[in-house]
């Protein structure tokens, strides 16, 4: 049945009245695209669920191969599901590992399920919710024990305002395990002043920040992503410009005086601050399918 006639591959968000929608791939079946509002958001293949397509995703998932040594089960949190992604790349690269996704869309977790099914044996548990209202309540037994946390939080196209700031990021520093790692996707234009605050407010809150994009995004020429990894701990990425370099869409480590200087003086956000990410031209994707 061609999907313009399947109504059950979409669903309306309650919380933001976005429209999200299913599309699988007509050359390459179980191939899985997921939209909201229009702007492409998951990438899922159903039968390899260890391929990241998404480019941002890609670079995320470097962190989740590097912050443990390989096949060692994790604790992850995941603050924003989309079509759970990661939380799958996890599952079967990391068997045994303790996951948690934080949702605000209840509507897009059934979606996602009906129609593309966690790998078998995956331990992947969802709570609905704010991201930011969820992460403040998070078990106890949570704290100090989390190796991995993702924030790729969208309405839409944007990033909302209250999950940017310092006081947001701070509520993720007693999560964490010795040597864990914060990944965030962070969209942005040209200029990149969205993205430059971020990298600081990151840097403000934990004493080691890098970030990985294509050398056209961090020049500012293009909208797009940029991936900033964050911990209170030296990062273990003696590896990652490698891997970085050999992706099918290449990208560059940045960081040390680069990154510095890539900040060059842009402002800590605060709450008192922050402002939703910007948003892009309604012709733009943020991130394409690749390989």
């Amino acid at each position: 049945m061609p999907e313009l006639d399947r109504p059950d591959l979409e669903r309306r968000l309650a919380a933001s009245g976005h429209l999200a929608r299913l599309e699988e791939s007509r050359q390459v079946p179980g191939s899985w695209t997921l939209y909201v509002d229009g702007t492409p958001q998951s990438h899922v293949e159903l039968d390899r669920p260890d391929w990241l397509g998404f480019e941002y995703v890609r670079r995320i998932g470097h962190a989740v191969d590097l912050v443990r040594p390989e096949g060692q089960p994790i604790t992850a949190v995941h603050l924003g599901g989309g079509a759970l992604t990661l939380p799958r790349y996890v599952a079967v690269t990391r068997p045994g590992s303790r996951q948690q996704v934080v949702e605000l869309e209840s509507e897009l977790v059934e979606l996602v399920r009906e129609h593309l099914p966690l790998p078998r044996g995956a331990q992947v548990r969802v709570r609905h919710g704010d991201a930011r209202e969820v992460l403040a309540k998070l078990p106890g037994g949570l704290d100090g024990a989390v190796d991995l946390a993702v924030v790729d939080i969208f309405s839409g196209a944007r990033t909302p305002a209250h999950v940017t700031s310092a006081e947001f990021y701070g509520l993720l520093v007693p999560r964490l395990a010795p040597g864990g790692i914060v990944a965030v996707n962070v969209a942005d234009g040209a200029g990149l002043a969205f993205a430059r605050s971020q990298a600081a407010t990151l840097s403000h809150v934990f004493a080691h920040v890098a970030i990985a994009a294509d050398t056209s995004m961090l020049k500012g020429r293009r909208f797009g992503n940029v991936v900033m990894y964050a911990s209170r701990d030296e990062l273990p990425f003696a590896g990652l410009p490698r891997r970085l370099a050999s992706d099918p869409a290449p990208a560059k480590l940045v960081d040390g005086d680069e990154l510095r200087r890539f900040i060059a003086g842009a402002p800590v956000v605060t709450d008192a601050t922050a402002v939703p990410s910007p948003p892009p031209a309604r012709s733009v994707f943020l991130t394409k399918p690749g390989g």
